[in-house]
């Protein structure tokens, strides 16, 4: 039986990733943080069948421990500082998270599972300030958030383990992708979650900052698809996941309220507290690269992605 450790397990990515290597046959390990108040909602369904492990990315030692109680085959490091917003309120921590705490991991798997292959969690915000549309894996990187900084670093040193240590280690540079279990701070749920809730009679409005701004957005679970397609690649490479299709801030809007059956210039204001100090450009990924090596390929359109997010909203909140 294959085994993984999956670090950031309780957020949407590690979620999604879980029930498939479990539904693969896999014995799957999990790292959580200790915390006060544990939040394990989008796992709980999988309590039963997975193994957690407390462990933290800014304790090297703690992720040692983590590796040879696992004793994983495979290694998928999505836990990071994920929110972009948030890296401009604590840069410093999300330096330590989202970059250094990459190399400790690498560190650790490098001392106890040399031959464990490592996934590492990059990301299209990356690109920031875009040189070349649609970006692909060539594409230079020009980040526009401390998030992205500190993402850079940790492709760039995932990069450099594999070449000098010839680890098995893969980067994914994910662009947004997003699900029912993504976090209400992140525009596209909060947008889903608040017509659903204008709907119910809980909320009167919706705040925004650019409804203009666009992104190319897919669905959660075609991408962890990805992630593990790229563990079983016969070589280590860096691989661009993305739709190729972009969308803005206003269409995900219109099609939120249209499948809460809302006019949505009724409910939506904008907020210039909402913008960002630095905006990205026009993020769209190519993903040929994955379709040809890793026969990868978006199976959920952005329509059907934001009214399966309406859908479990208005169920949640009973609407």
């Amino acid at each position: 039986m294959p085994s993984a450790l999956i670090t950031g397990i309780t957020g949407q990515d590690g979620s999604y990733l879980a029930e498939l290597l479990l539904e693969k046959g896999y014995d799957v390990h999990g790292m959580v943080r200790r915390a006060s108040t544990e939040k394990f909602d989008r796992i709980e369904h999988l309590r039963d069948r997975i193994t957690l492990h407390q462990a933290d990315l800014l304790d090297h030692r703690s992720l040692v421990d983590a590796l040879r109680a696992a004793k994983p085959s495979e290694v998928y490091n999505l836990a990071a500082m994920s929110f972009v917003a948030v890296s401009w309120i604590q840069p410093t921590l999300t330096a330590e998270f989202t970059g250094v705490g990459v190399t400790r991991m690498l560190e650790a798997v490098r001392e106890t599972c040399p031959d464990a292959r490592f996934y590492q969690a990059s990301s299209s915000e990356m690109f920031g300030k875009v040189l070349e549309t649609p970006q692909t894996e060539s594409t230079p990187f020009y980040p526009r958030s401390p998030y992205g900084v500190a993402k850079v670093y940790g492709h760039h040193i995932t990069v450099n383990y594999r070449e000098s240590y010839d680890l098995f280690a893969t980067s994914g540079i994910l662009f947004n992708h997003e699900s029912p279990r993504r976090g209400l701070e992140f525009v596209t749920r909060k947008i889903t979650w608040h017509a659903a809730a204008i709907k119910a009679g809980k909320r009167s409005e919706l705040a925004l900052g650019n409804l203009d701004a666009r992104r190319d957005w897919g669905f959660a679970k075609d991408y962890v698809d990805a992630m593990w397609r790229m563990l079983q690649h016969d070589k280590p490479d860096d691989f661009v996941i993305a739709t190729g299709e972009t969308n803005t801030v206003r269409r995900c809007v219109e099609i939120a309220f249209d499948e809460a059956g809302l006019d949505w210039e009724q409910y939506v204001r904008l907020d210039p507290q909402f913008l960002r100090p630095a905006e990205v450009d026009l993020l769209v990924g190519d993903p040929a690269k994955a379709k040809r090596d890793l026969g990868w390929e978006p199976t959920t359109t952005f329509e059907e992605l934001i009214r399966l997010m309406v859908r479990s909203d208005l169920e949640l909140l009973g609407a």
